[in-house]
């Protein structure tokens, strides 16, 4: 499911401006008491290039789901340098919404992304590193499957391992075919990499 939804892009159409529209206004306003000015000053930022620092600030501590929603939606426009870094630190959060919808909106920035792709994969903390590669799902760039290789071929957390190996088996061709192979004389005890490898080469195989 998109993580903006269409029932909140309907919202924000019904509610009327009822405040000043400038920059420094609108990024006052991310922190009305109210929902809905909040989501009109998160949308109508997307006219202020310079405002990714703030909107990051206020999603990282955004309670209403139906705000942070426009606020990625903006970020995802602006798709700057610090509104990709904010996606990034919402990885760490401990709010699991939260970190789907970065992962969601982060798919959609191919171009942004790839240049931290290969660090994000070598995160110190391991479930960064997955959901990096959950990030590859959808990540339209053609250097997604030589990342993927390189998660089985280097990563030492077995999850980490396997997360990639699943995904491999949708988007993977006969180039990670030896890298695959290769994963289950790594973790020879581990009856999950066996049975996704056999899975993925099965299907890779068929393509």
């Amino acid at each position: 499911m998109p993580f903006v939804k269409h029932q909140v892009t309907e919202i924000v159409e019904r509610e009327e401006r009822k405040q000043r529209r400038d920059c420094a206004s609108l990024i006052l306003q991310l922190s009305d008491p109210t929902p809905t000015a909040r989501r009109w000053a998160a949308r109508d930022l997307v006219e202020c290039p310079g405002s990714s620092a703030e909107l990051v600030a206020r999603l990282q501590r955004e309670e209403d789901s139906s705000v942070r929603e426009i606020i990625l939606t903006t970020l995802t426009q602006l798709g700057d340098e610090r509104a990709v870094a904010g996606m990034v630190s919402c990885l760490r959060s401990e709010d699991a919404a939260l970190r789907n919808e970065a992962i969601e909106a982060m798919k959609l920035l191919p171009d942004e992304v790839s240049p931290i792709m290969s660090n994000l994969l070598k995160d110190p903390d391991p479930d960064v590193r997955i959901f990096a590669v959950n990030v590859l799902e959808s990540l339209r760039h053609q250097q997604v499957e030589n990342w993927l290789k390189e998660v089985i071929e280097q990563d030492a957390h077995v999850n980490v391992c396997a997360a990639a190996v699943d995904l491999l088996g949708e988007v993977g061709s006969s180039y990670s075919w030896q890298a695959l192979e290769n994963l289950k004389i790594r973790f020879p005890d581990e009856p999950y990499i066996n049975f996704a490898v056999d899975l993925a080469l099965k299907r890779i195989g068929n393509s």
